[in-house]
């Protein structure tokens, strides 16, 4: 059984130096408390091997505070010491303690006096290295989970124009090409920027920052809008020139809930906070819609679009149809506006005018004609195919097996109101669309034709009509297919010579 030690004296100067380390370490640094008693354990151990030869039998011990730290030999009491580190007499061990027995097992204090210097210089330099280690994937693992997410920091220095961000227990670095160019800062100055990347170096760990990312922005609104953050309305997609503009494509997953208000928020006190926190760089919040004529409308805002026409779907071109007016803002200054719709919907969009528009002759036949202008002979045949067709109106349709223009424009107007799933106001923004883009023309040819056949066969039947005779008894006009005499009844016979 193990017996109570005799104290053999205070605690020694290494002792309390790690003592007073682990105090330091665990206020200062963050570093989990077992972890740093581990460490320290393990170095007193491993100067205690480099001293006796091994270290199977020594016991490292904290008081209740951690704040007192020991390390002890354990002994086996023995009648001839044949192994002094692991063994003690019992004479000797009776001396420590009255009710020692042979065979039991007594803790030592082992005064770290008995270390050379060397020995406690090595167990000092493993115990900082490994603390360094263990804080280094400490931080590792904090901020590795915290990359995506939104940190505050402050100013400390710039090298090569990369800024240096005190973040507490890191530095973090803002590298030039992360920084927006509207923003200039001074030492101290505030700085709120994403996490974008976490590593660990040689030198350290490097947490790198940006200002320019698009899931920066993301992150504000997710900040600044609540319905953002609940999901109750999300976003479709950021597009960005920092400093310059953002456009954000949004919908919401309730249909009472405005995606565009609610970003915007009350007297548009929501987005002024964004645009704020980006140092005033212009911020466009549209509505995200399935259908790409309408998501394209949306994108070139604050334009006005007037008309949006699909040039050709597979290749994502579109052209759109603004007034004079209206040029210059859908297009934007070095062609921004523009160009960030682009990227917002993914389809190559022109911007014409209406007159520009007319002089493409597209204006004056039917829209259908655009698709064969620019190489694309096919038809529209199908309602889905119509340009600016609701998918409601479409899919309704479908519903009660109408797919093609054609078979909707036979029903009666009795069988029109009869379809299920279908308004009368989309029945007339359907007519409205076929009027626009489908050209309805007549078979002249085939009503002539049939006209031609039907004179040709009357004709045929007046050219077989029998010739007229006089009845030799009363004189009314016979023919050759009568017997009798319609007149007078007299019978009749007619012989023709060959």
């Amino acid at each position: 059984m193990d017996k109570l030690p005799y104290k053999l004296g205070e605690v020694t100067d290494v002792a309390t130096d790690m003592s007073d380390a682990i105090r330091q370490l665990i206020q200062d640094k963050g570093i989990s408390e077992e972890l740093i008693l581990k460490t320290i354990e393990n170095t007193l151990l491993a100067a205690y091997k480099r001293r006796f030869g091994n270290a199977d039998n020594a016991i490292v011990r904290f008081n209740e505070e951690n704040r007192v730290v020991s390390i002890y030999a354990q002994k086996t009491i023995v009648d001839g010491v044949y192994d002094p580190v692991a063994e003690i007499e019992l004479e000797e061990a009776r001396e420590l303690n009255p009710d020692a027995e042979l065979g039991d097992d007594l803790l030592l204090e082992v005064d770290p006096r008995e270390f050379d210097r060397i020995e406690v210089q090595s167990a000092k330099q493993t115990a900082h290295q490994t603390i360094r280690e263990i804080q280094k994937d400490s931080l590792y693992s904090e901020y590795k989970d915290k990359e995506g997410e939104i940190i505050i920091g402050y100013y400390q220095r710039e090298r090569k124009g990369t800024i240096y961000v005190d973040l507490g227990r890191v530095e973090g670095i803002l590298p030039v090409k992360y920084q927006s160019p509207r923003e200039l800062y001074h030492v101290n100055d505030r700085i709120k920027a994403l996490i974008t990347e976490v590593t660990k170096t040689p030198a350290g760990l490097q947490v790198v920052l940006s200002r320019t990312h698009t899931d920066f922005v993301r992150a504000i609104f997710e900040l600044e809008v609540p319905e953002i953050y609940d999901k109750t309305v999300e976003i479709h997609k950021i597009v960005r020139e920092p400093g310059y503009r953002t456009k954000l494509a949004v919908y919401s997953n309730r249909e009472d809930v405005d995606p565009v208000g609610a970003c915007v928020g009350l007297k548009g006190v929501r987005i002024q906070a964004v645009i704020r926190e980006l140092e005033g760089e212009k911020v466009d919040i549209l509505k995200y819609d399935p259908d790409p004529r309408r998501f394209i409308k949306n994108a070139l805002s604050p334009a006005e679009v007037r008309d949006v026409i699909i040039l050709d779907e597979g290749k994502h071109q579109a052209l759109a149809v603004v007034t004079e007016s209206q040029l210059s803002l859908a297009i934007g200054k070095q062609g921004l506006n523009v160009r960030l719709a682009n990227r917002l919907v993914d389809w190559n969009i022109d911007v014409k005018t209406d007159a520009q528009f007319e002089e493409m002759d597209i204006a004056s036949e039917s829209r259908r004609a655009v698709s064969e202008l620019f190489g694309d002979s096919d038809e529209i045949s199908r309602i889905s195919e119509l340009p600016g067709i609701a998918k409601e109106i479409s899919e309704g349709l479908l519903e009660n097996g109408i797919e093609f223009i054609e078979d909707f424009l036979v029903l009666s107007e009795e069988e029109i109101s009869g379809l299920k799933g279908v308004s009368q106001p989309q029945i007339a923004e359907l007519r409205r669309l076929i009027e626009e883009y489908v050209e309805i023309v007549e078979d002249e040819e085939a009503e002539e034709e049939d006209g031609e056949e039907q004179e040709q066969e009357e004709d045929a039947e007046a050219g077989e009509e029998t010739e007229e005779y006089e009845c030799p008894e009363c004189g009314a006009k016979i023919t050759v297919d009568m017997t009798n005499c319609p007149n007078c009844g007299i019978g009749l016979s007619f012989e023709f010579e060959e």
